[in-house]
C-alpha cells in the first residue's frame, strides 16, 4: 500500500488498515507475519515536504528462538512516531554524530510512502535481540545437532578454554615428595 503525500485531505488523515499476511510476501529473512496486521495511523502535514505519521500496528510474528531454531510466534504491538522527509542523493557530508531526530526520521520517494516498507522496519525493531521460546531451552548439541528440549543424545562438552588451563592445574593435589 502506498499512499501519495501529497493529495491528502486536510492537514491530518487517519488511516485504519488490516493487511492479510500474504500480503507481506515474500516473508522476511528473520520473521515471518503469522496473523492479520492491525494498523491505525495519523499522517499530517508538518510543513512543506515534511510529514510526520504517529500511530501503531499490532500483529503476531513467527520467529526462530536462538538456541534451538524451532519457530515460535511472538506479539508485537508496534508504537511509532515519525518524521518523514524527501529522499535525495547522497550529498556526501561525510560521517557524523547521529542526532536523537535522526532516529525517527525516515525517507519517502517520489511523494509516496509505502506503508508495508514502514511496518516491516517497525517489524525489525520490535524483535527481540535474542529470541527465545523459552528462558530454560538447552538449544543444540554442538556435536550432533539434537535438539536438546527433546532428547539427550549423550554427548558431553569437549571443548576446554585453553586460558583456563592453568587454573585446571591448581585442582589437582600436588604428588608429595
Amino acid at each position: 500500500m502506498r499512499i501519495d503525500l501529497h493529495k491528502l485531505q486536510g492537514q491530518r488523515e487517519h488511516f485504519d488498515r488490516r493487511f492479510e499476511p500474504a500480503a507481506f510476501e515474500p516473508q522476511e529473512e528473520d520473521y515471518r507475519v503469522a496473523a492479520p496486521v492491525v494498523l491505525s495511523m495519523d499522517v499530517e502535514n508538518a510543513g512543506g515536504d515534511v510529514f510526520g505519521v504517529v500511530g501503531h500496528a499490532a500483529t503476531r510474528l513467527e520467529v526462530a528462538c536462538c538456541r534451538c531454531l524451532e519457530p515460535f510466534e511472538i506479539d508485537v504491538d508496534a508504537q511509532f512516531e515519525l518524521r518523514y522527509i524527501p529522499a535525495t542523493e547522497n550529498t556526501g557530508e561525510g560521517e557524523r554524530e547521529i542526532a536523537e531526530d535522526d532516529l525517527t526520521t525516515a525517507f519517502y520517494r517520489e511523494g509516496m510512502l509505502d506503508v508495508f516498507e514502514m511496518l516491516r522496519e517497525q517489524f525489525q525493531l520490535a524483535l527481540p535481540m535474542k529470541p527465545l521460546h523459552d528462558e530454560l531451552c538447552k538449544g543444540l548439541c554442538p556435536e550432533c545437532g539434537t535438539n536438546l528440549n527433546r532428547t539427550d543424545c549423550g554427548h558431553a562438552p569437549k571443548w576446554e578454554d585453553p586460558r583456563l588451563a592453568p587454573l585446571k592445574g591448581l585442582l589437582r593435589p600436588e604428588k608429595e615428595n
